[in-house]
């Protein structure tokens, strides 16, 4: 379950349409980058306009629309 601070930073980033970058559980070579457009109390994310960012040489693949299930996330950032 999310805490009521966390519920805030993501509902702010929703808010202030803020482009994302979410680090994976045990994938630490690829982060997602993406808008959210909604999130539950699990934190699954539904994110728009996404890519999978290659660590390792930088690639980006688009990967358009998803829903990222919260058990898959360790950290959330605004994206640069």
């Amino acid at each position: 379950m999310l805490t009521s601070q966390a519920k805030n930073v993501i509902f702010r980033f929703l808010q202030n349409k803020t482009r994302v970058q979410i680090w994976l559980y045990e994938q630490t070579n690829t982060r997602i980058e993406g808008y959210i457009l909604g999130f539950d109390e699990y934190m699954n994310l539904v994110l728009d306009d996404a890519a999978e960012v290659s660590i390792k040489n930088n690639q980006r693949r688009p990967i358009g629309r998803i829903l990222l299930k919260g058990d898959n996330i360790s950290l959330i950032t605004g994206a640069q």
